[in-house]
Formats: structure tokens, sequence, C-alpha cells
């Protein structure tokens, strides 16, 4: 094998035994290679059904430098194009959202039906010689390669092959379906709120993942100041980390109840239990009501994350929940946009909306008080980690996990926790074990180059990707 293939491997090797090379978190190559090997097939989460409820409805979003249009056409379907004309390459779509039965192109006029069919062409015949020259029918925006949807939450993945986003997802299903099924209506969405961090992208998805040990230090100040009615922000350790899937997550450990007392404890109205008790499976109304865990925050691999938490919106002892959808755009390997939702029941009070949005942005806004104090930890690490010195520190990731692979404590039974995967009750690393596990997997493997594509009819539709070379992934000198 070439030094360059070995370096490589050494890098995922000490991956998967938990040893983090660090400057895998701002390193140029491996971006290079992430975006090959990681973002060309992953499924990847674009928005969500109530943000296009109308015919005409649509909003523009990036998967990396790739611009996508998600509208709703008048048939009522949902589609994803490539925001590119089939003419000259102008953006035929600038603006952020919107509603438009036509998208016509600002460069020479080409227009487009919301369901991305070529219809308008200034000067076809003299230009083209009509139909005969160049015929429109069948010609249309390139289409995502693939488009999904699960609960409302619309994904595109770059992979014309990639397997159905069910499979993809796999059991983390149980747990999403907390954070976007209370009720038949499923959830709306508020935002996107969108700010850029100097961080890298893995950071925020590994934090939400599972990183309940950073909340007595990091977070200290947030409970102190009574934000939470819980005493000591040390309460997390009783609390579990799960994994399942393609994603895992954190849960509080909740004071003794059934499941409607427990619902109550986190502030949820009784009318609003009733509903989440006719959409959640018996088995996810175990986790709350007999095992007495609550969802918090989760990832989706790669770069999706869920939060879910219930601080004081008042003077009084009363708390109030809010749920966060929040993605992790990687702009360059030591900056990210992060794009973040408010979302809701769609049959919530109207009353109740109004102070889970507040709650919301007190938390986890753009301007929330975790926020801030999350950002300075990612940006130090970041920074950090472009040094030469990053190159010889291999970063302990390994909590939970004894010397000889065997866990600290053993995952909890199915008599003690009733959602599948593996979870543990304490400290530990798992999730972010699994998250980077599975790019260490992805990373591993080479895309196969494809050829490009027309806007013509319903031919393969897949992006054209560039050669592979095997980048290699820089070489980290260290001690396991």
């Amino acid at each position: 094998m070439a030094d360059t293939d070995a370096g490589q491997a050494a890098v995922l090797d000490a991956v998967r035994r938990g040893m983090i090379p660090a400057h895998i978190y701002n390193d140029r190559e491996v971006f290079e290679l992430e975006k090959k090997r990681l973002f060309s097939r992953a499924w990847l989460f674009v928005g969500h059904e109530s943000e296009i409820p109308q015919a005409g409805d649509y909003v523009v979003r990036r998967v990396l430098e790739d611009s996508f249009i998600i509208a709703r056409d008048e048939a009522g379907e949902v589609r994803a194009h490539f925001n590119m004309c089939l003419h000259r390459g102008m953006q035929v779509c600038r603006a952020e959202m919107g509603n438009a039965s036509h998208f016509r192109c600002p460069y020479h006029g080409w227009s487009y039906r919301n369901d991305g069919r070529l219809v308008g062409l200034p000067f076809h015949r003299d230009a083209y010689g009509g139909e005969a020259g160049f015929p429109r029918q069948g010609q249309r925006l390139l289409p995502a390669p693939s488009l999904a949807s699960y609960n409302g939450l619309i994904f595109v993945s770059l992979d014309p092959a990639a397997p159905p986003l069910e499979e993809f997802l796999g059991d983390f299903r149980f747990y999403l379906d907390f954070y976007t099924q209370q009720s038949s209506g499923g959830i709306e969405l508020r935002g996107p709120q969108r700010w850029r961090v100097k961080a890298n992208w893995k950071i925020g998805a590994e934090n939400f993942a599972g990183d309940m040990y950073h909340t007595p230090q990091t977070h200290t100040s947030v409970v102190e100041i009574g934000l939470f009615r819980e005493p000591k922000a040390e309460k997390r350790k009783d609390g579990c980390t799960y994994w399942a899937g393609a994603g895992g997550g954190t849960t509080y450990k909740l004071p003794a109840g059934d499941f409607d007392e427990r619902m109550r404890y986190v502030g949820y109205p009784q009318e609003m239990i009733d509903r989440i008790k006719a959409q959640w499976t018996p088995e996810q109304q175990r986790v709350v009501g007999e095992d007495g865990f609550m969802i918090s925050a989760a990832s989706i691999y790669p770069n999706l994350s869920f939060v879910h938490n219930w601080p004081r919106v008042g003077e009084s002892d009363d708390v109030l929940p809010f749920i966060s959808i929040r993605q992790w755009q990687p702009i360059s390997e030591d900056e990210t946009e992060v794009l973040s939702w408010f979302a809701v029941d769609a049959q919530a009070p109207e009353e109740f909306k109004a102070l889970s949005y507040k709650a919301y942005l007190m938390c986890f806004g753009s301007t929330g008080m975790f926020e801030q104090d999350d950002v300075e930890n990612w940006v130090s690490l970041t920074n950090t980690a472009a040094g030469s010195m990053a190159r010889r520190l291999l970063l302990n990731s390994r909590m939970g996990m004894l010397p000889d692979g065997s866990g600290v404590v053993p995952a909890l039974t199915p008599d003690q926790f009733s959602g599948p995967g593996t979870a543990y009750v304490g400290y530990g690393e798992y999730n972010q074990r699994e998250l980077l596990n599975r790019w260490a997997d992805d990373m591993e493997r080479p895309v196969p180059a494809t050829g490009p594509a027309t806007g013509a009819g319903d031919a393969p539709s897949a992006v054209a990707a560039a050669p592979d070379p095997a980048a290699p992934v820089a070489e980290a000198v260290g001690q396991a």
C-alpha cells in the first residue's frame, strides 16, 4: 500500500479505536474527501413540508455547493430541482423562499414550470429553428438524484442508487417520531435562523448526538440562574445515551410517575398528551411512562440534529418544552453554517406555540444561552486542530470503554429501556464513536465516477462526481 493510503488507513484505524486524530477537525484534505465520499451519497435534510404547504411554494436550500429549489408543484407533489438553467448555467431562482408557478432565468429568460419542465424559450424559432431545431418537450431542470420524506422531513441524496430513506434511518425512526409526530397533524416549522461559526461541522453533530459530559462544565451558569428546574447540571448522568440505525441521542431521567404525569412534568398540557398517546406506539410510550426517560438532544448521521428541552419561561416554577431542528452545513474545513428551525406540534394551542418559541429563542436560537456556551468551545477546538502539533495528538474518545473494549457499565436491558438500539446510563462517548465509525466507513469507500446528466426527460440525473483520486487523510502521529 502506498504511503498516502497507509496514512489514511492509520487515521481511520485510530478513529475506530476511539482515539481521534485531532487534525480531522480542521484539515483541507479531510474535508475534500468528505465531500466526495460522504456528502455525495448520504441522505441530507433540505426542509419540511410545512415550509411549502401550498402549490407553488418553494424554498432554496444547499447541499454543499449545490443549490436546490424545493418546491410544491401545481399537483401538490414535492420536487427538488437543481437550481441551474439548462442553457448557460445561471441560477434560475435567487430568492430564498416564495411562491411561483414558474421560474424564469434572469440571464436569457428561459422559464420553467414549478414541476421543472421547460416551457418558455425566447426567440425559440429565430434562435433555434423552433421545435424542429430544439424540442422543448421533455426538457426539465435537473432533479435531485434521490428525493424522499419521513414525517414531513424532506431529504435528498446525490446518489441515484441511495438506499430507501427509511432503510437509511433504520431504527432511529422510533426516536424521530418523538420530535416529529406528536399529533396526526405532524409538526410545523418556523425559520430557519442562519448563522456561521468558525468551527468544523462534525463537532456540533457529535455534541448533539450524545455529549452529556459537557453539561455540568459548559452550561453550569444556565442551571445556576434557575433556567431549569433540575437543581444541578450533574443530573444529566442519570439519563442515558442511545444509538440506533443512523442516529442516536440523549435522555433525561424523570421523577416517578405514569406517562401523563411525566409528560406534564416537562410542561405538556393534557390536551397535547392525549393526542400524543394516539400517535406514539406502546413501546414509545413505555420509554417515558415506565422506563422514565425523556428524549432530549439527538443527531442523525451525518449532519442533522434535534433538541427537546423544557426551560422556565416565566417567573413561576412552570416549564415549557420546545423542539428545534438544526443542520450543520459545511462551508469549509473550519467553518459551518448553522440552520436552526423551531418545530412545534401543528395542533398545539396557540399560546403553547408562542411560549414554546420563546423558550427556543432563549436557549438555542442564534443568541441563545446554550448556543453561546457551546460555540466558544467549538471554535477553540477547530482553531487548535489546525496547527502542526495537532497532527501529533490522538484525542481520547473512549469514555465508557475499558482497555479491552468492554463497557464500563453494561448496556440497558429491554426491561430497562424499551427503545431499539443500545442504551447506556451515565456518561460515555458511545454515540460519538458510533457517528465517527460511520464517518470512517464512508471515508474508506471510494465513490464510482458518474457521467454527466442532461435535463432531458427522465434520464438518470446524477450530479457528475469528480474523479476520486483516493486523496489521503493526512497521517496522525500519537499513541493510543
